[in-house]
């Protein structure tokens, strides 16, 4: 029995042990990847010097981003001798298009900026790509969406099938209107299409100026729909059908740059902005490490991050196709 009583006792302390190599192991894992990243980044900026153009990507939805604000105002002030932004964007709120739209305008007030369109350049997207001097875009690439939406489900009907009142007091007939848990009132109806109309009038002034157009084809262009980029070309959408060597080009012909001039990416957010890398190598080490449960944990946290980021509140300068007919 003493026998076994001290196996015991020796197996609980090699366990003890094991657990705490396997936490220190993960600890160390993170440490590497984090200096990994940093050395990568510092080697990044030192490696920047001489002439270049900086490469800036504008993807997804887009919302309110203080932290890519202080990126571009970085931007703004450094050696890069020119901008190339690429756009690959549905749009998203009206109050982040404009905010990205402004600081591209104060990096375009320092140097010469180029707007590539890969895929789409739609709503918010177009308001980003109105703050080049240039837009290129490929023939195929989507561009316009020139509109405001404002969207809000109602299941006042659902309410009454199934029973449920909802009760409010409130200070005045327009506060939270609408609310969805009722019908929407003539007078909530009101308040917010006059909000949706001088959203869409800044919105359409601001294609009328940026784009130098008429009123005929400002007409045209601003009735919701989406382009090509060869309509988009036509209607004075974009500049010119291309891609980046399109805009390096221009860029050597219109503003002096040398041909050769190197392409670098400008990062817009810190790599470990989200924790991206560092979330994935934790949950990595951890399963490696035999602990899969801390391991699903740390990957369910991730998706939950992942879903918060695609709630976008305010209005919307955004694009979808149709769902149906």
């Amino acid at each position: 029995m003493s026998l076994d009583a001290d196996l015991i006792v020796d197996r609980r302390r090699m366990r003890r042990k094991l657990t705490f190599w396997r936490v220190v192991a993960v600890i160390v894992a993170i440490a590497a990847v984090v200096a990994l990243a940093t050395t990568a980044r510092r080697s990044e900026v030192l490696t920047a010097g001489g002439d270049y153009i900086a490469r800036v990507k504008i993807t997804g939805l887009i919302r309110n981003d203080q932290e890519r604000v202080e990126a571009l105002d970085k931007l703004a002030k450094s050696s890069a001798k020119a901008v190339i932004v690429h756009i690959d964007s549905p749009g998203g709120t009206t109050a982040g298009s404009e905010q990205l739209h402004d600081s591209l305008r104060r990096v375009a007030a320092a140097k010469p900026i180029v707007v590539v369109v890969d895929g789409l350049a739609a709503s918010g997207g177009y308001i980003a790509a109105m703050s080049a001097d240039h837009i290129v875009a490929q023939g195929t690439s989507l561009v316009g969406s020139i509109g405001v939406l404002f969207q809000y489900p109602n299941v006042s009907d659902l309410l009454k099938t199934i029973g449920v009142k909802i009760e409010e007091i409130k200070s005045s007939p327009l506060k939270a209107a609408p609310n969805g848990y009722e019908p929407t009132s003539p007078e909530a109806r009101a308040a917010i299409e006059a909000l949706v109309k001088d959203s869409y009038d800044w919105f359409r002034n601001m294609v009328r100026d940026r784009r130098k157009m008429d009123d005929a084809t400002l007409q045209r262009v601003t009735d919701g729909r989406v382009f090509t980029g060869r309509q988009g070309l036509e209607l004075k959408l974009v500049d010119e059908i291309g891609n980046e060597q399109t805009a390096v080009d221009w860029l050597s012909k219109e503003k002096g740059l040398k041909p050769d001039t190197p392409v670098k990416d400008w990062q817009l957010k810190s790599r470990f902005g989200d924790l991206t890398m560092l979330h994935l190598a934790t949950a990595v080490a951890l399963e490696a490490m035999g602990l899969r449960s801390l391991a699903q944990r740390l990957e369910e946290w991730g998706s939950i991050r992942a879903v918060e980021r695609l709630n976008l509140d305010g209005m919307l300068a955004l694009w979808h196709p149709p769902l149906s007919n």
